[in-house]
C-alpha cells in the first residue's frame, strides 16, 4: 500500500483535493480533525495537567490554551509532546486499516507536513499550491478572517515555494476543480506505476 502525505499551505485548497483522492479510493486521515477531536477527548486530562485552567466541561479551550503557547516556544514544545505522539499512534492505526481492507493507497493531510517531519512515515508527498493572490483572496473570504490573522499563520507555515520544492508531486488548485481533478488523476495513475510490484 502506498502512503502519501497530503499539505499545502492555508488557502491552497488542499480539504477539496483531499476529496478528490477520496473520490479515487483513497481512503483519507485529517490530521486536523483528529486534533479536534483529541482536544474534547483524550488529551483534556494530559493539557490541563501541563496547562491548569484551560479545559473545560467541553474539552480544551483553544483561545486560552492559544493564549498560553503563542509566542512561547518552550509552552508549544510542551503541547506538541503530548499531542504528537497521539495523533502519530491514530495515523498508524488509519494506515493499518487501510492495508487491512485493501487499499491500493491512502492519503495522510497533514498541514504542518514538513514542519514536523512527517515527510518521513509517508513514501509521497503531495503539495497542495496556488498563486499567492488567489490564496489570500480564498482566506479572506472565511468568516473572521483578518489580513492580520492570515498573514500570522502564513508566518508559521513552511513558504510555499520551498514546500513544492520539497514535494514528489505539485498539484495547482489556480486553474478550477477540473483542472485540478485531472492533476489528481494524473499523479495518482504516476504513483501507482512507480510502485506496481515487478511481475
Amino acid at each position: 500500500m502506498i502512503r502519501i502525505g497530503l499539505t499545502g499551505s492555508i488557502g491552497m485548497g488542499k480539504t477539496t483535493t483531499g476529496k478528490m483522492f477520496v473520490d479515487r479510493g483513497c481512503p483519507l486521515h485529517d490530521a486536523d480533525a483528529v486534533v479536534h477531536d483529541l482536544y474534547r477527548n483524550k488529551a483534556v486530562p494530559l493539557i490541563e495537567a501541563e496547562f491548569p485552567g484551560t479545559t473545560g466541561p467541553l474539552g480544551v479551550d483553544r483561545a486560552r490554551l492559544s493564549d498560553r503557547v503563542l509566542g512561547n516556544p518552550d509552552a508549544l514544545k510542551r503541547l506538541e509532546a503530548i499531542i504528537h505522539p497521539l495523533v502519530r499512534q491514530q495515523e498508524k492505526a488509519f494506515f493499518d486499516k487501510a492495508r487491512a481492507d485493501g487499499a491500493e493507497c491512502a492519503i495522510v493531510d497533514i498541514p504542518l507536513l514538513f514542519e514536523t517531519n512527517a515527510q518521513q512515515r509517508v513514501d509521497i508527498v503531495v503539495v497542495v499550491s496556488a498563486a499567492e493572490d488567489i490564496q489570500r483572496q480564498r482566506v479572506l473570504q472565511r468568516p473572521g478572517m483578518t489580513e492580520e490573522k492570515f498573514l500570522a499563520i502564513k508566518a508559521k507555515q513552511m513558504p510555499d515555494a520551498e514546500k513544492r520544492s520539497r514535494a514528489d508531486y505539485v498539484i495547482d488548485t489556480g486553474k478550477g476543480l477540473e483542472a485540478a481533478e485531472q492533476q489528481v488523476e494524473a499523479v495518482l495513475a504516476d504513483i501507482k506505476r512507480r510502485f506496481a510490484q515487478p511481475s
